[in-house]
């Protein structure tokens, strides 16, 4: 995948200072608002004392053209490769986030059983058992659960963690019912590779009445970007290839989201939070929705492409906790998610960009994701509608 450049210009038609704004997750106590940021602020801080580097890996959703191809083939086997897991724990925001959680509110996990779905080497179910849980059980699927099970024995952990190797779908446990379902089952754009759905499905199962999930709360936000020199680099490109018409992957290209980092200064509209999910009471199909967007200029620019991240939060904490993948948090390797535009807008500031959003996993593989925007601007400047249709694959 190729990177943007972290000084990247701006193109705008003036040169207004763009403020950061404060992340803004769905909570309606403002006392608990305020938790979460000092929460944040904690992690943050035990990040910068932490020596840990994160990783920049280099992946991509192109599928080569062909639409039969999916990543059911290939999704469990990927997990099972030492350098996906590399990644994810070099990724200390997120890491560190669930470190605190857990180490912070071990009353939660005192004498309790634990489920962790999708375990990988196992590092939450070891957070867990130090953080005095009676017993853990670490699902996974991939040959990963081979190493977690050596990494268990090799920390002292074996009487009290239990990685069992396989599908959630698949496994029965040897108790009846959990107190706590831990997982970090968030995926590009939140939902690619649909593993929420195995957490709702273990959920409905084995948690107990009375018993939580972590983390129980995701929102999904939506904002636009100016992003000209990047979309010439990566889809204007193939419109003259050592003077080919290479157009037809042009094409496919526009309808691919790209995974990567954006620079906070491009955003030029306000973020829009699209849809609050809760862990703890959404039904699978929730994970299929149309909702409606209104993204207000903030200064007069060019719009080249709509970005999305999510939000995690846990409240069940002593002290609400969470992270974002926002661009205007620090980096995570979710990164943010570019939906590249066909048409070039001209906005000026307090114009609206409106239109809708609808999200479902595809229906040969629900692993991948479906996207459709409607946008609409009808401004000083620029009047444009249009219908796109995205496959994250």
């Amino acid at each position: 995948m190729g990177r943007r450049k972290n000084n990247q210009s701006s193109m705008s038609l003036n040169n207004a200072q763009h403020q950061a704004t404060k992340i803004c997750f769905n909570d309606d106590d403002e006392e608990e608002n305020s938790n979460l940021d000092d929460s944040i602020v904690a992690t943050e801080k035990a990040i910068a004392m932490d020596d840990v580097t994160m990783s920049d890996p280099n992946g991509s959703f192109v599928d080569g053209g062909d639409d039969d191809n999916t990543s059911a083939d290939y999704y469990f086997d990927s997990y099972s490769h030492f350098g996906i897991h590399e990644e994810m724990l070099k990724d200390v925001v997120r890491t560190k986030t669930y470190q605190n959680v857990i180490f912070q509110n071990k009353f939660l996990f005192k004498d309790k059983i634990v489920l962790d779905v999708g375990a990988g080497t196992g590092i939450l179910s070891l957070f867990c058992a130090k953080a005095g849980a009676a017993h853990v059980y670490a699902v996974e699927c991939s040959h990963i659960a081979n190493m977690a099970k050596e990494i268990v024995e090799s920390n002292g952990y074996s009487n009290v963690i239990t990685v069992l190797k396989g599908k959630i779908e698949d496994i029965e446990l040897p108790v009846a019912k959990v107190d706590i379902i831990i997982s970090e089952w968030m995926g590009y754009f939140l939902l690619f590779e649909n593993m929420l759905n195995s957490v709702l499905y273990t959920r409905d199962k084995w948690l107990a009445n009375d018993g939580i999930v972590l983390p129980d709360k995701a929102s999904l936000y939506l904002t636009a970007i100016e992003d000209a020199e990047y979309k010439e680099d990566k889809i204007e490109f193939w419109n003259n290839v050592y003077g080919f018409d290479m157009t037809c992957i042009k094409k496919q290209a526009m309808g691919e989201p790209l995974v990567d980092t954006v620079d906070q200064n491009q955003i030029v509209t306000n973020c829009q939070m699209l849809k609050t999910m809760d862990i703890s009471k959404m039904a699978s199909g929730d994970t299929s929705f149309t909702v409606p967007f209104k993204l207000v200029a903030e200064r007069d620019d060019y719009i080249h492409a709509l970005v999305a991240y999510f939000d995690v939060s846990f409240t069940k904490c002593h002290k609400l906790m969470g992270f974002s993948t926002g661009p205007r948090s620090r980096a995570t390797h979710w990164k943010q998610t570019v939906l590249y535009l066909e048409d070039v807008l001209t906005i000026c500031q307090g114009e609206a960009l409106t239109g809708s959003m609808t999200v479902a996993p595809n229906k040969k593989n629900p692993r991948d994701i479906d996207i459709t925007i409607k946008y609409s601007l009808n401004g000083q400047r620029c009047v444009a509608s249009r219908t796109q249709h995205y496959k994250m694959r």
